[in-house]
């Protein structure tokens, strides 16, 4: 008699998960975005022209202490685990590894005020995210041998010569601007 009552009521007891949800998908709103939607204030509205960066320069902020070990791992390819800071490229498999730790790293978009470096060109990363040129400045030997030559001129204006006319002009009663 008990099997019976369960074989009838069986039916009656299967419940839809997920009915009482309710999505909202106005295809004539919003802003598509490759993984989200945005909604402007104004209907009107227009994203400002952006050029993205092509290298990031992450810097972890946070200890490594006491986070899961994905986290650690993640950071670990990033080579963040015992360096000031790492360059990273733009691609979205390293943006969706980033997104992860979010928390414990600084990123800085690099920019290139200077053009993009050559491959001899001698470089500094400043903490501002600026890829500075340091220019070649030439032959070494021209510049000492320039510099011995202008040391041996008798009419130079080194240091020593203006501080004994000035002190002889002070002295005198001189007016020095004149």
């Amino acid at each position: 008699m008990n099997q019976n009552f369960l074989k009838i009521s069986t039916p009656a007891l299967t419940l839809i998960r997920g009915l009482g949800k309710r999505r909202y998908n106005w295809p004539d709103e919003g802003i598509l975005y490759p993984g989200f939607k945005y909604y402007p204030r104004s209907p009107n509205f227009k994203d400002p022209p952006y050029q993205p960066s092509k290298l990031f320069r992450v810097k972890r902020i946070k200890s490594m202490k006491g986070l899961p070990y994905w986290e650690k791992n993640i950071l670990t390819e990033f080579k963040l685990d015992g360096k000031d800071y790492a360059v990273i490229k733009n691609i979205p498999e390293n943006n969706a590894r980033l997104w992860k730790v979010k928390h414990t790293i600084e990123i800085v978009p690099i920019t290139f005020p200077d053009g993009f470096p050559n491959e001899t060109d001698r470089t500094v990363l400043k903490e501002n995210g600026e890829l500075r040129i340091i220019r070649n400045v030439g032959d070494v030997d021209k510049q000492l041998q320039l510099a011995d030559e202008f040391r041996m001129l008798t009419d130079r204006m080194d240091g020593d010569t203006l501080r004994r006319n000035l002190r002889k002009q002070w002295l005198n009663g001189d007016d020095l601007f004149s």
